[in-house]
């Protein structure tokens, strides 16, 4: 089977004797007598297999799952004893044993056991690949970029990852907040845990709340079973709020609570329940105005954006072409083309749209261009027409001339002055320090201004 084992037991005899067995059956052997000696070994190595004797002289071999948790994590530990019983059995097993095997057992019990390792090993390959393959076939926005405004939010972002802080992700559609709410929980302890989106506007507040917390059979007329929902299903991950500014308000209240002390009931059902989960919640709707108007509450609002995250839109970043060429290898790729890259005028193109649908509107024009492309570059004419055409101007020029003390208002005057400051400035970062704000204030004044 080609693995490598590590036998450890006190009896030079027993060591011995599984060593010619193991060998036999085409695996690399190494014994150790003692605890240290076992330490020392999977500090320098790693093996596939460990088989470890529960009574070592003075020693519990069980020491070795309690105190090496992270040594042995891709180790599969079977435990050996000559005092076999069910509560040892259980003991071991809750320790982080993958098999107990009672002695004395024979050349066929080795070989079973093998066997299982061998087919959990093939299932952790099949799963490493498919997590590869997923990654080439899901373009989604990288988030390492030259530009200032994504590298300032990767760093914001990779800092939050490392605490359970609830966090609340204000953007436009299509900037790639579900993105941010994947890496976030890739960077974070929890990263081998599940990472769980629920969708808060696409079910009624009763379906909604049986999709979250689960319902118990006879919840309403389809309940035929007991049903978990996702917050049980995410145990020990991230739970991904889509588009919170949607939630029902009947389920607010709901939500709040088990923000607060991680407390929830399924539908229908009486049972107190608790779940250790890390909550990330996204929207596009300006939730302070939502607060102020009643819609949303706001207390609930401040449990969600203990840190809040905003991603930029795609026209004020400076990497859209680097972006759409990493698009364009992947269709190219998955069409089964040949395309080395983009032609100059439609880089310009690119680089002068004002992308209002984002990263989403950019992944639809590149695919098509990718279609559409007859040579070795994207030419401009493969490019949607509204892109070839939306070229970017001064945002000053679209408006009439202001001057200081006419007859405009103050609100008119507010509005042209944060134009042009946005149209003059390298980021929404520089803008917001010019205008003397923060930038998560400015985003929301752009939104209330409709710049």
């Amino acid at each position: 089977m080609s693995m490598r084992i590590l036998v450890v037991d006190d009896e030079p005899n027993i060591r011995a004797m599984l060593t010619i067995a193991l060998e036999a059956q085409g695996c690399e052997v190494a014994q150790a007598a003692s605890l240290g000696a076992s330490r020392a070994l999977i500090k320098r190595e790693p093996f596939d297999v460990a088989f470890v004797d529960v009574r070592l002289k003075q020693e519990n071999g069980l020491e070795l799952l309690d105190r090496e948790s992270g040594a042995w994590a891709d180790t599969a530990v079977v435990v050996m004893t000559a005092y076999a019983s069910i509560p040892g059995a259980v003991t071991a097993m809750r320790k982080g044993a993958f098999d107990y095997l009672p002695k004395p057992f024979k050349p066929d019990d080795l070989r079973l056991v093998l066997g299982r390792v061998e087919r959990l090993r093939g299932l952790r390959h099949r799963v490493h690949d498919l997590e590869e393959r997923l990654a080439q076939e899901i373009p989604e926005a990288r988030l390492g970029s030259d530009d200032p405004l994504v590298s300032a939010l990767e760093s914001q972002a990779r800092r939050v990852a490392a605490t359970d802080a609830a966090v609340l992700i204000r953007g436009e559609s299509g900037v790639g907040k579900g993105v941010l709410a994947r890496a976030i929980h890739g960077w974070s302890s929890r990263a081998a845990e599940p990472f769980v989106t629920v969708s808060c506007p696409s079910l009624t507040p009763e379906l909604l709340e049986s999709d979250l917390f689960g319902h118990a059979k006879g919840a309403y007329t389809s309940a035929i079973a007991d049903v978990a929902g996702k917050v049980e299903a995410a145990q020990g991950g991230t739970l991904f709020l889509d588009e919170i500014g949607d939630l029902p308000a009947p389920m607010q209240p709901k939500l709040l609570r088990f923000l607060q002390d991680k407390r929830y009931e399924r539908l229908g059902e009486t049972r107190v329940r608790t779940a250790d989960v890390r909550v990330i919640a996204a929207t596009n709707h300006d939730l302070d105005a939502a607060v102020a108007a009643g819609r949303f509450r706001e207390d609930l609002f401040f449990r969600l954006s203990v840190v809040e995250l905003v991603p930029p839109p795609l026209r004020e970043r400076s990497d859209r072409l680097q972006i759409a060429e990493h698009l364009l290898q992947f269709f190219a790729r998955q069409i089964g083309k040949t395309i080395d890259g983009v032609s100059p005028p439609a880089a310009l193109a690119i680089t002068g749209y004002a992308w209002p649908g984002n990263l989403r509107e950019l992944r639809n024009a590149v695919e098509r261009a990718v279609i559409f492309a007859a040579g070795k570059e994207i030419a401009v004419e493969d490019l949607p027409d509204r892109v070839t055409r939306g070229q970017q101007t001064d945002p000053a020029s679209r408006s009439p001339q202001i001057q200081i003390g006419g007859a405009i208002t103050l609100a008119e005057l507010e509005t042209e002055h944060v134009r042009r400051v946005l149209a003059s400035s390298e980021s929404l970062v520089q803008a917001a320090e010019i205008l003397g704000i923060d930038p998560s204030t400015l985003y929301r004044k752009r939104r209330q201004l409709g710049l």
